[in-house]
């Protein structure tokens, strides 16, 4: 088993058992996979939703540099916008990257057995088909195509290590 992945079963088992609400809000753990019902809709796990303060709804947006989606709370949404309010309305490139980012995301809510509905040119992008698999990102999740993300590489050993030092883990 790599490190890595060793590494977040752990971070799952000690994020599920603290006992303050605070640290457990927003935090997307694991791995699932989930077939689309018939009429195209994909449920979130319970853990997951139970993550969420507020409206029960997701961001959905396209990845900038994967073929897969992201998925945002609105806690999360809020804290990665403010990035965006803190430039001018005259930087152009900010705008630019704000429209774009809009005109392509998508608000769902899910319903009382914890389905969404993706629009379709979302599910397109990122290849979904019949079945996604749900990958957690701490702070966020992905939603992958399972031949998509198998193709996107997995890091061995030595990746991970690398990729711990940079982020400082």
């Amino acid at each position: 088993m790599y490190q890595g992945v060793k590494l977040g079963v752990e971070m799952s088992e000690a994020v599920a058992s603290a006992p303050n609400k605070e640290t457990e809000e927003g935090v997307f753990v694991g791995t699932y996979i989930h077939a689309l019902d018939p009429k195209r809709r994909l449920t979130i796990p319970s853990q997951w939703r139970d993550r969420v303060d507020g409206r029960p709804s997701f961001y959905v947006m396209p990845d900038v540099g994967e073929r897969c989606l992201c998925v945002f709370s609105g806690r999360e949404m809020s804290r990665r916008l403010e990035s965006i309010g803190h430039h001018s309305i005259v930087d152009r490139k900010a705008r630019q990257f704000a429209r774009v980012l809009a005109s392509r995301s998508d608000l769902v809510d899910w319903d009382s057995q914890g389905r969404i509905r993706i629009k379709d040119e979302l599910l397109e992008y990122a290849g979904i088909k019949d079945k996604a698999t749900l990958v957690g990102n701490f702070r966020f999740f992905e939603l992958w195509n399972p031949d998509n993300l198998k193709k996107s590489g997995v890091l061995d050993e030595a990746d991970v290590i690398d990729a711990v030092r940079h982020v400082g883990f």
